[in-house]
């Protein structure tokens, strides 16, 4: 049954238009054959059946993006089809593998970003949006997984958009293959910058585009094993010569003729060029400038893509050189000579650009002149030069002129493939194919020709790959298929190329005699195609001819087909090229490799036959991907759609062949699912019983009779026609239930009626009745107020009486009071007035009196202030004459700091022999300590009494203007005074330094003497800083001896006697308790001083002091080789704190190790974090450690502060106090800055109580590396849970397609209704599962709070990333079922966020707006009637108009069938994205997944509340070790 049958009255049809090719309408009478159309456009329109096809009714508004889903794949179906998806500005549309990309002519930068090529990235073919990356990445992974290449065809006519889209294709290919450069420029780079070059070189402006290739290419971008791009190769094919000589107005030459011409003006005078308008090769047309394009930044960006590709700037100029050089060649005019037939320049001017042409092409001007206007004619007897006529001349300079253009134009092909490199390795390519589109023009020459043949060997193979594409469907889904047959066009190849009588075998021998015309030529043709039905020749011409194409006939003009075809050098030529002196001129005509000097001949169109064998074996190799570019308008502007025009370029394009093709087969593929929601209706009883989705299909099919379909495994296949024949009997049916519901709706509509009318009777009876008492009412209520107005104006009329007589009475009584308070006021006044000029007189006496009195005053005051004056400065001048004073002053400090050297030099001496003392008063410890005990306190006593005579000393003859440095000896109370006594001393030298200072300025005649003083008592200072700084290097040395037998007393109370051999050859030290405290103990060392013993030797101390450092250090060493082992075991936690993280802090506050400058133990530390975490899939243990390393940050942050050297590189000389002895020395000596230590029966008890430490550059390097951890786990636990979550996400954007017959299945309606949402929330539940997961697991480690709300906030903006950018891309998702189903699952989402409180959760929810307010856009009811202001304001304030568009464009209702917003609101939300087009930021629809650290190290601090670690528990590995009892609780220890 065909597709007419079903036509009926009423049915929605699309019929021929002469204006927009078809129009939609409604059948309104049929008369056997013939139809009646009502159409859209009001017009009434009489067809015939057979010219008419049915209008899919129930297709989405803003169309399909696979037209193999149309339910009519018909041309109508198709253009209309294009037509609503390129208003939306959706210009790319899939038909099955193959791409139609129609030219938006506007940018539309949002779809061709990064972050578009990053969404098809990797995604299956047809899952996203159709585009021209998709194709491309689909030819990438068909060659990376099945090692073949591949290639991609980009056709269409002029101005279609085919090199836009060879650009778009290179940079996607780029961007998947793309590597580092090596030398500068990398393959891909160079690719892409070749394109301006050829564009300059190859393109020109046409009269249906600005910017049309006149020549094809072919890219092939070589591969590796790896998939990067290793190499590239260019080929090219016919380029249009012609266009060199001749040119039509509006067209244009080659661009780079005009760009020269806008060259920067040292390049134009150097070639002696001038405006365009001047050349005869590019005056021919009046078009000499484009709109928006500069010719002059048009040139310099060619010469840096030139840089780019790899051509030297010598042979730049060259090539430019050469360009001018044909410009000038044109401008070479011609006239008669002296002789016959001969021919010379025409004038001056003529001479001038010959001339000028030589030496740009370095050639002889004689030379040049001569082969332009002679020709030499080889005889076997002799060489005949013969004249041309200026005809013929201007036929050879035109000649010369088209070869030195494509011998350069191949030239830079060649150099261009030589500077890209091409890899010899390389197995796989993707070809990428740039060819001109079938033209038809009003005249057709032999370019035309030759393009129509190019394309009819293409379409030949576009019908080979549907052909193959249609087999693999029918195999893929395994149904039984015979072989469908389809008109090749073979027959036309055949007339064309086959030998020996093809049309190109007869150009050919028709160009090889010379007496060939293109009339013998064309009779020729007329013989030898008479019989041949695609050959047709025209009535009124001799010369032209047609040829039946497969997109159309094409009338061609045989005139200059010759004259074209021939492609011999003359000799004259390229022998006179040969010999220029230019090398580059030269090697674009090398040698002849024949003798003769005649001119051999060669025809264009057998090299371009072979080329195009060659292109057609290489597609052949590879597996082809199709795109097809469409131009909407011939206006070249945007938003016009013009039918026509279009169902032109599918007709050439060959897609209304593959249209052909797939309808000869099985043109309807329906899914079982959307065939039962569509045809369900037709058969019911086949949902009611438990049959699966294929079974119904079929049930439906044989009871309507259908027969040849075919069922697949997912599909259900239709012969042209059968959908037609379904959608009339579901037609019917539904005509019959309109009827029915008609029929109740009239019953419903006339019973509505007669209620009304009884109730109006009732209600006007009920009226009347009113009015009639309403009336009698009336007539009684007069009367009464008739009485009631009588009564109030007689009561009216007596109180105006008693009123007025009121008022007189009020009159004169006010009159009367009145005249009484003004005679009192007026007294009043006077008496005030007296009383203020009494009071104004006094003042005035009074003021006199007092300014008389000041103004004595003052002058006593200056006679007694000068008399006082002159007394100072009398003292002064008594004063000045004193200074001498200070010369004796400072003498005497000359004198102190001497004696004061001397008794440094003296202590010294005392130090050395106390030393010596203590070194013999150790030998004799073991053998009479109790002795020894007596004896030291005796010389003690001694020494206290030898400095306490000293300090008296010093303090007497110290003169009252001394500075002195401090000293310090041992620690006793007198040192305290002295040093008082010292500072004092200090003060005193500043305030007469001070006072010096005043004289200087005061009296100018001493400043001489006064700076000589003042120099001797800065040579003084800086002696007495010298001493001080020997005193301090004196004082460390002392102390850390003292130290060093603080350390060895303790340990010979707490160790084994055997350990007291360490004590050999130290210093004498007591041990004592303290009566004041009772239990603690008092560590004081108290040394002999015996000055008559020796000193012992440096190396004998030497070795004496390395013994204990050495088993110190070892100690410390096992120290930190046990906390390393037991924070590499799981410690848990203690009410909530991390127990590895509170004990570190604790060792390294009580090793003081945040103080020195060279440590290792925080290496050690950050080894094992990172050995722990390393290459963890385990959320456990990265949260373990997350929670530790946050802690063990939050307590650094709080105690550490950078030192003033702390920012600079540690320094490599150490201190005593910076080595690891002198460390715990200093634990001993005394507490840690944070720490309160004291022995307490024999134990170490301690309060912890934060403060702050001056760190040291080590520990800030610690702790930069500790929050560089932090981060590191931070990311790495969020993205463990993005990848759990990523593979749920992509089926929670689209609903599980479940088919009603499976719903039928339940028992009940609510069974079905609750499996089936049960159904489509299970993912939705498996992601908050996962949430829940996680979060129970960062809680069971006690993640700060903080982290897991940051956490979930990027994972919740994960979410609405993916959801949101795949909605925008997927049209499916965009409907209203999916919207509920995706509303649902956000419910979920949202009931788990609350469950987990504000704590954890905290602001996630909020990071959803933009897919909460999608969705809701998708379930809102009645859209048609939401303003643009409601739309983007109150209910999608987030959302931009990008987006808005997006979504109201590809929005459609497969729930009730109602439409998206107005077409009013989608044109407002057009203009407001055209008027926003150069905003960038604006232009990107799709939203960025932010993977960045959303916190800082002060953000944990102030969010961290403070942590007490006093009372954790340390772990049972260390707990019974004595070196870490610090670590024991207060109470324990």
């Amino acid at each position: 049954m065909s597709t007419t049958d079903n036509i009926i009255v009423g049915s929605h049809v699309w019929c021929e238009d002469p204006e927009v090719s078809w129009v939609d309408g409604q059948v309104t009478k049929i008369n056997g054959n013939k139809v009646e159309i009502q159409a859209s456009h009001g017009k009434t329109i009489n067809t015939i059946l057979s010219k008419i096809y049915p209008k899919d009714m129930e297709a989405p508004s803003g169309g399909v993006d696979d037209m193999t889903k149309l339910s009519y794949l018909h041309e109508p179906g198709v253009l209309q089809n294009l037509a609503s998806r390129y208003e939306m500005n959706e210009i790319y549309t899939y038909t099955g593998n193959i791409l139609i990309a129609i030219n938006p002519f506007q940018r539309l930068t949002h779809i061709y970003g990064s972050h578009m090529m990053e969404q098809y990235k990797g995604a299956p073919f047809g899952e996203l949006s159709p585009h021209v990356f998709a194709i491309a990445d689909h030819a990438y992974r068909a060659m990376v997984n099945e090692g073949k290449s591949n290639a991609i065809l980009v056709s269409g006519e002029s101005g279609a958009g085919k090199t836009e889209t060879t650009k778009m294709l290179m940079r996607y290919l780029a961007y998947l293959g793309g590597r580092v450069a090596t030398e500068g420029r990398t393959v891909e780079q160079q690719v892409l910058e070749s394109n301006p070059v050829l564009e300059a070189f190859g393109n020109a402006k046409t009269v249906r585009n600005n910017n049309s290739s006149r020549f094809g290419k072919f890219v092939e971008i070589q591969f590796n094993k790896h998939g990067k791009i290793s190499g590239a190769a260019i080929r090219t094919y016919l380029l249009e010569r012609s266009r060199v000589c001749q040119i039509s107005d509006p067209e244009r030459n080659y661009h780079v003729f005009y760009l020269i011409c806008a060259a920067p003006q040292e390049e134009v005078e150097k070639w002696k060029l001038g405006h365009p308008r001047t050349f005869h090769y590019l005056n021919q047309s009046k078009c000499l400038e484009l709109v928006g394009v500069n010719d002059g930044q048009e040139y310099l960006e060619t010469r840096r893509a030139m840089d780019i590709v790899g051509i030297l700037t010598p042979d730049q100029d060259a090539i430019f050189r050469v360009v001018a050089a044909i410009l000038h060649i044109g401008n070479v005019e011609f006239k008669k000579g002296a002789e016959v037939d001969s021919s010379i320049p025409k004038d001056d001017n003529a001479k001038f650009h010959l001339k000028t042409a030589a030496e740009l092409l370095m050639c002889d001007e004689k030379g040049l002149e001569d082969a332009l206007c002679k020709r030499v004619m080889v005889t076997p007897e002799e060489v005949i030069k013969r004249c041309l006529d200026p005809l013929a001349a201007t036929i050879n300079r035109d000649g010369l002129a088209k070869t030195l253009y494509s011998r350069l134009f191949d030239w830079l092909v060649e150099k261009i493939n030589v500077s890209i490199g091409q890899d010899p390795t390389s197995k796989c390519l993707i070809g990428v194919l740039d060819i001109y589109g079938f033209e038809s023009f009003k005249t057709n020459s032999f370019e035309q020709f030759c393009i129509n043949f190019t394309n009819e060997k293409l379409q030949q193979h576009f019908n080979q790959h549907v052909f193959k594409m249609e087999q693999d469907e029918y195999t893929k889904e395994a149904i039984n298929w015979s072989y469908i047959e389809f008109v090749d066009n073979q027959d036309v190849l055949d007339l064309i190329e086959k030998k020996p009588g093809g049309i190109i075998a007869l150009l050919d021998e028709a160009c090889m005699f010379p007496k060939s015309t293109h009339l013998t030529f064309s009779q020729k043709l007329y013989q030898t195609f008479k019989t041949q039905k695609r050959f047709v020749k025209p009535k009124l011409s001799q010369s032209d001819f047609s040829i039946g194409h497969y997109a159309g006939e094409v009338l061609y003009q045989s005139d200059l087909f010759l004259d074209k075809n021939k492609d011999y050098v003359v000799p004259e030529h390229q022998e006179l090229m040969g010999s220029s002196k230019c090398s580059f001129v030269s090697e674009l005509f090398p040698p002849i490799q024949e003798s003769s000097k005649s001119a051999k001949f060669s025809s264009i169109a057998t090299r371009f036959k072979l080329q195009l064998q060659s292109l057609m074996e290489t597609l052949n190799s590879t597996e082809p991907h199709y795109i097809r570019c469409v131009k909407p308008n011939n206006k070249l502007k945007p938003s016009i759609f013009e039918n026509a025009n279009v169902m032109q370029q599918l007709r050439c394009g060959g897609v209304l062949e593959a249209i052909r093709i797939s309808m000869a087969g099985y043109p309807t593929r329906k899914t079982f699912y959307e065939f039962l929601n569509r045809f369900s209706l037709l058969a019911p009883e086949a949902l009611e019983g438990k049959f699966d989705e294929k079974v119904a299909c079929t049930k439906i099919l044989e009871k309507k009779g259908l027969k040849g379909y075919q069922i697949g495994k997912t599909k259900l296949f239709l012969r042209a026609g059968q959908m037609a024949e379904l959608d009339g009997h579901r037609a019917q049916i539904l005509n019959s239930a309109a009827k029915t519901i008609q029929h109740q709706i009239r019953t419903h509509i006339a019973r509505r009626r007669f209620i009304s009318l009884r109730k109006a009777s009732i209600d006007i009876q009920s009226v009347l009745r009113g009015r009639l008492s309403y009336k009698l009412f009336q007539k009684m209520r007069r009367e009464a107020a008739a009485i009631k107005i009588q009564k109030s104006s007689r009561r009216r009329i007596t109180k105006n009486k008693y009123t007025k007589q009121r008022v007189s009475v009020l009159v004169i009584q006010t009159g009367l009071r009145a005249m009484v308070a003004r005679n009192e006021f007026r007294f009043k006044r006077q008496d005030k007035a007296s009383t203020i000029i009494e009071a104004q007189w006094r003042c005035h006496k009074a003021r006199l009196y007092y300014k008389n009195l000041q103004e004595s005053s003052i002058i006593t005051q200056t006679r007694w202030r000068g008399r006082v004056g002159r007394r100072e400065l009398k003292k002064l001048k008594m004063a000045a004459r004193e200074t001498g004073a200070l010369k004796e002053a400072k003498d005497k400090l000359e004198k102190s700091v001497e004696d004061l050297t001397w008794r440094l030099q003296l202590e010294k001496r005392l130090r050395t022999d106390l030393e010596e003392a203590k070194t013999q008063e150790i030998e004799k410890l073991q053998n009479a300590l109790q002795l020894m005990q007596t004896k030291h306190e005796e010389e003690c006593a001694v020494l206290i009494q030898e400095k306490k005579e000293a300090t008296v000393k010093v303090v007497e003859e110290a003169p009252p203007v001394i500075q002195e440095t401090q000293v310090i000896v041992e620690d006793t109370e007198k040192i305290l005074d002295l040093n008082k006594e010292i500072e004092k001393t200090k003060e005193q030298l500043e305030s007469v330094t001070k006072k010096s200072e005043e004289f200087e300025k005061k009296y100018i005649e001493e400043q001489e003497l006064s700076n000589t003083r003042l120099s001797k008592l800065n040579e003084a200072e800086i002696k007495a800083n010298t001493l001080q700084e020997s005193l301090q290097k004196i004082e460390e040395k002392v102390t850390n001896l003292e130290s060093e037998n603080q350390v060895l007393r303790q340990q010979s109370m707490t160790l084994a006697p055997t350990t007291a051999k360490l004590f050999t050859g130290r210093s004498k030290s007591l041990l004592h308790r303290s009566n004041d405290g009772g239990n603690a103990l008092s560590i004081d060392a108290r040394s002999d001083t015996d000055v008559n013993t020796h000193a012992s030797t440096p190396k004998e101390l030497s070795e004496a002091e390395d013994k204990p450092q050495r088993s110190l250090n070892e100690k410390q060493q096992e120290n930190q080789e046990l906390l390393i082992k037991c924070i590499s075991q799981h410690l848990g936690f203690s009410g909530e704190r991390p127990i590895a993280a509170c004990i570190i802090y604790k060792c390294l506050l009580q090793w003081r190790s945040f103080e020195v400058e060279r440590t290792s133990v925080f290496d050690r530390i950050i080894q094992t974090i990172g050995q722990a975490i390393e290459t963890q899939d385990n959320n456990d243990v990265l949260a373990y450690w997350l929670s530790n390393a946050s802690t063990l940050l939050l307590l650094l942050q709080r105690t550490l502060k950078a030192s003033g050297a702390a920012g600079m590189t540690p320094q490599r000389r150490r201190t005593a106090s910076a080595t690891l002895f002198g460390r715990m020395t200093q634990s001993f000596r005394g507490t840690p800055t944070g720490v309160n230590l004291s022995f307490v029966n024999g134990g170490l008890s301690g309060g912890l109580d934060i403060r702050q430490v001056e760190a040291k550059y080590p520990a800030l390097l610690f702790k930069q590396q500790l929050t560089a951890y932090v981060e590191k786990i931070y990311g790495m636990i969020r993205d463990n849970l993005k990848k759990e979550i990523s593979p749920l996400l992509g089926l929670c954007i689209q609903a599980p397609r479940t088919s009603r017959a499976s719903l039928m299945k339940a028992p009940t309606r609510s069974l079905a209704s609750v499996a089936a949402t049960q159904i489509l929330i299970a993912h939705w539940q498996g992601i908050v599962r996962s949430l829940g997961n996680f979060l129970n697991t960062l809680k069971a480690n006690n993640v700060p709070p903080f982290l897991v709300r940051k956490v979930f906030t990027q994972i919740f903006s994960f979410i609405n990333v993916q959801l949101f950018n795949s909605l925008l891309l997927r049209r499916e998702c965009c409907s209203f079922s999916n919207g509920e189903y995706v509303k649902a699952g956000l419910a979920e989402l949202e009931q788990w966020s609350h469950g987990a409180t504000q704590e954890y959760a905290g602001s996630a929810w909020d990071e959803l707006k933009h897919i909460r307010q999608a969705i809701g856009f998708l379930v809102i009811h009645q859209k048609p009637k939401k303003t643009l202001d409601e739309i983007s304001h109150d209910l999608c304030p987030v959302l931009s108009i990008q987006q808005l568009y997006r979504i109201s464009t590809m929005y459609w209702d497969d729930k009730y069938g109602t439409y998206s917003l107005a077409s009013e609101v989608i044109s407002s939300m057009r203009i407001l994205m055209t008027e926003d087009t150069n905003n960038a930021a604006s232009n990107s629809f799709l939203l960025d997944d932010d993977s960045s650290i959303p916190f800082s190290v002060d953000d944990i601090s102030k969010s961290m509340e403070q942590i007490d670690i006093t009372d954790v528990e340390p772990p049972t590995l260390i707990r019974e070790n004595s070196s870490f009892v610090f670590l024991l609780p207060l109470h324990e220890s």
